[in-house]
């Protein structure tokens, strides 16, 4: 049985609310996954979420920062959470479906501005996060899952506007992506995203900085959906949703779908 999941960092699910009803009303993702949504679980508007047929949840919040959640059509059960670099930040939530299939959602740190551990420490936790997450999917082994979220590293020369202008900026410097590649291959987890859009600048974030973003379209691909080997070749029909950068009062990142046969 096909199922559709997407992933958002929706930039406070409260405040933006509206929004996401938007996208469940007209896109009916099977599952979505929001990051940073900068509330307390119970403040998160899931009484709203529930009307519009989404009446399974599960969610990791606190107020002001970061928060997580994943709202389904489809039975969900909690299948717990990390905590991975003791920050004591709600960065992952994780929800099996009846078909057994594991959704994790994360949201790694950004990593501040500067690109050095001696002088940021939100650099270093960053650092720190991506190699725990690394040595727990090394350890766990991930099976009949598939990672979404807001992983805050574009990857590859064209999931980036200008790859040798963003060499020393956070988010695609080789250290993160060096990262980000070991902690992919420590579960075996195939991009979905690029498995299906090979080729091609692809972006999921735009600065709020920038006043026309569309037309600048500098662009970085920060949101991603990954899934183990044994699930890899039922994923079709990636896409991202860059109608959404351009709502009312929207989020700086786009929605990022995928449907999985299983």
């Amino acid at each position: 049985m096909p199922f559709t999941l997407a992933t958002w960092n929706i930039n406070s699910v409260r405040l933006r609310e509206a929004l996401v009803a938007k996208l469940l009303t007209e896109e009916a993702p099977d599952v979505l996954c929001l990051q940073e949504c900068k509330s307390p679980v119970d403040k998160m508007p899931f009484e709203a979420f529930a009307a519009l047929g989404y009446r399974h949840f599960v969610a990791r919040g606190q107020k002001g920062y970061n928060g997580v959640a994943i709202l389904s059509k489809l039975p969900m059960e909690d299948a717990g959470d990390q905590d991975f670099a003791a920050l004591g930040h709600a960065r992952h939530v994780a929800g099996r479906l009846e078909n057994g299939v594991t959704v994790h959602n994360f949201y790694v740190p950004a990593g501040g501005d500067i690109p050095d551990r001696s002088k940021n420490e939100k650099f270093g936790q960053k650092l720190d996060y991506l190699t725990e997450m690394r040595d727990w999917f090394f350890a766990e082994k991930p099976e009949k899952s598939i990672l979404v979220g807001d992983l805050n590293i574009a990857p590859r020369e064209d999931d980036v506007w200008n790859h040798k202008q963003l060499l020393k900026v956070v988010s695609h410097t080789p250290v993160e992506v060096e990262q980000l590649a070991q902690t992919q291959d420590a579960g075996g987890w195939v991009d979905i995203t690029r498995q299906d859009l090979p080729e091609g600048s692809l972006y999921s974030w735009w600065s709020y900085r920038s006043p026309d973003w569309s037309n600048a379209d500098k662009g970085r691909r920060l949101d991603h959906v990954w899934a183990t080997p044994d699930i890899s070749n039922a994923a079709h029909s990636s896409r991202v949703l860059r109608a959404a950068r351009g709502w009312e009062k929207p989020s700086d990142h786009a929605p990022v779908f995928a449907t999985f046969d299983l």
